[in-house]
């Protein structure tokens, strides 16, 4: 049978690990993540044999066949996928109870790119399914990242100093407009907002509409997604979403329609929003508890502002918010992969941090996000600040401090103790 991943051009994703270690563990396992970001060509490049209940053949016949008898769908070599489950909800349950018959590891892999309602599905499937989130690529996986540094090593307070080469600010501005979906690498700079663009029209037009069955108001979705866009990387909360509409837009759209579409928005995976540092640093210093707003991929916030290349070159300040948005993307792949997670830090003294990295020993590290070299000497006095400050406060300071730069073309340790590294020698 012909599969759809072939093996000699597959790229190597760092999720692969992961898929192995629960694909040994579980009796399957889950594989979620946004549209396009590549979960049908690594599931398949993991399977022993396949079955596309989206594929519209024969007037959609395979899914008419899993609606028909799921467990039918799931004879075939294994691992077998079963790609685009949520299209038919009752295939959960019947892979849940194969598992349990069959009483083995790495039986199947499900892919899914929104999550349907509980509504059909009986079990959560705990201890027989494994879920794991797939994001687009990082620049280390499309190749414009060498590798050079390891964030588990630095997380660990490793860095080996090293030139790493100079870096372009075009190069940068078209990594953020094309972003990391696998089907836009290689694409002209001029044409790199088509595919993204093309990507909301989908959400919009397709996915949003059949989530729940319900005819959704496009007009005031898209209204919605602009002011995402416009708060790219910010701590926006629904009412500044609200205001920020009626003041950009002249629009107005009441909260519990945000509600609503911000849930479908999450469900479709096209939100990947940074919670907040909430750790007990036994601290009196109060923690703001507010997410930081992110789109699965920055090239849909560009595409939304219509910003080419050229623009962003041209508007520095709003490259940088969406700069900061393609490092925290790259920082929560690479941290997931060695069992990390990403959170960003901001408290009532005005201290923050753009992103921190929870170690699972409990160890954190805080980071600084910038654009230009010209700013690491600032974003450095922010971090040593914020680690004197919790210090005074007889919290636990931060393991690791780093700046993540653009435009850096080395990877070095400052004398304050502070890590400088350009995001594109970073790896997981």
């Amino acid at each position: 049978m012909k599969k759809t991943a072939d093996k000699s051009r597959y790229k190597p994703r760092v999720i692969d690990a992961a898929v192995e270690k629960y694909l040994s563990t579980f009796g399957a396992v889950c594989i979620e993540g946004p549209k396009w970001c590549g979960k049908t060509w690594t599931s398949s490049f993991h399977s022993n044999s396949e079955f596309l209940i989206g594929d519209p053949a024969n007037n959609f016949q395979n899914r008419a066949l899993a609606e028909m008898s799921p467990a039918l769908i799931l004879d075939g070599e294994t691992p077998r996928l079963l790609d685009e489950w949520q299209e038919v909800p009752t295939v959960w349950d019947a892979v849940r109870y194969t598992v349990d018959q069959r009483a083995d590891k790495g039986q199947f892999i499900l892919t899914g790119s929104s999550t349907p309602k509980r509504k059909g599905v009986l079990h959560s499937g705990a201890g027989r399914i494994g879920k794991l989130r797939m994001r687009t690529m990082s620049l280390y996986e499309s190749g414009e990242s060498s590798g050079a540094v390891s964030l588990e090593t630095l997380c660990n307070g490793e860095l080996n100093a090293a030139m790493t080469g100079e870096v372009d600010l075009r190069d940068l501005a078209y990594y953020t407009v094309r972003g990391g979906f696998p089907g836009n690498l290689n694409v002209a700079p001029e044409n790199a907002f088509l595919l993204p663009q093309s990507y909301l029209d989908a959400i919009l037009d397709d996915d949003s509409q059949r989530i729940d069955n319900k005819k959704y108001d496009t007009a005031k979705m898209r209204l919605l997604m602009r002011s995402l866009a416009r708060n790219e990387s910010t701590m926006a909360t629904k009412a500044k979403l609200l205001s920020d509409i009626k003041e950009n837009d002249d629009e107005v759209i009441d909260a519990d329609t945000i509600t609503t579409y911000l849930d479908v928005f999450d469900r479709l995976f096209l939100l990947d929003n940074q919670p907040p540092f909430s750790t007990n640093i036994r601290s009196s210093v109060r923690v703001k508890q507010a997410e930081k707003r992110h789109f699965c991929d920055p090239s849909l916030a560009c595409a939304l502002l219509k910003a080419t290349p050229e623009k962003l070159i041209g508007d520095l300040k709003t490259f940088g918010f969406l700069f900061e948005a393609l490092a925290e993307r790259d920082l929560k792949i690479y941290a997931e992969s060695f069992g990390a997670n990403l959170y960003h830090y901001r408290d009532y003294n005005n201290k923050e941090a753009d992103a921190v990295i929870e170690l699972p020993n409990g160890n954190w590290c805080a980071f600084e996000i910038k654009l230009g070299a010209n700013q690491i000497d600032k974003a450095a006095e922010s971090l040593t600040a914020l680690r004197d400050d919790i210090l005074k406060n007889d919290g636990i300071a931060p393991s690791v401090l780093c700046v993540i730069c653009g435009m850096s073309n080395a990877a070095y340790k400052r004398p304050d103790g502070v890590f400088v590294v350009p995001i594109t020698a970073l790896k997981n």
